[in-house]
């Protein structure tokens, strides 16, 4: 910025023409990094909207309609675990399993981990060696319930295991596929 030079000299002041660089290249900066910054999420909040329809139906093809697979839905309550098999909306199988208390540093679910591994190998679409998918299971819990209670609910469903044929070996792999429900 210019100023007024105070030195020693007398009469008429000189004027300082020389700027101060040093603020303008901190709002140059913080400028950048907003606009870099901005960019970035605004790329994130996009989606495809798209239909990706190629075109009109072909009359000559049948059309397939594909059966949605079954999915393990575990709600755990107060007092319970209850397991629910869904095909869609409709509900395949439902079982409960009393919920024990919590006690001690360890916690495990036993019991659950035995039911859900009888539920898996009676409801279960993907079973056979040569197929790499797992079954879907969605754990519903409350937001209060204390994290080790969580991680043991987790470890019960993960317990279950099916043998899968990865590069010409047969090897133990978690039978489900873990997402949360938001509520």
């Amino acid at each position: 910025m210019g100023g007024v030079d105070v030195g020693p000299t007398k009469g008429k002041r000189q004027t300082n023409l020389e700027i101060n660089m040093i603020p303008f290249i901190d709002l140059l900066m913080v400028t950048i990094m907003f606009l870099l910054i901005t960019a970035v999420w605004v790329s994130f909040s996009r989606m495809n909207a798209n239909a990706q329809i190629p075109g009109p139906p072909d009359p000559t093809k049948e059309i397939d309609p594909q059966t949605p697979e079954k999915v393990l839905n575990v709600l755990v309550t107060d007092t319970e675990f209850k397991l629910v098999w869904k095909q869609g909306a409709t509900v395949v199988s439902e079982s409960t399993s009393e919920r024990p208390k919590a006690a001690g540093t360890e916690l495990r679910y036993d019991e659950l981990a035995t039911k859900i591994e009888t539920e898996w190998k009676a409801q279960s679409s993907h079973q056979d060696q040569a197929d790499k998918k797992q079954d879907q299971a969605i754990l519903q819990v409350d937001n209060r319930l204390p994290f080790k209670e969580v991680i043991a609910v987790l470890d019960a469903i993960y317990h279950c295991k099916r043998k899968m044929v990865i590069d010409n070996e047969v090897k133990d792999f978690p039978s489900f596929n873990m997402s949360f429900s938001v509520r």
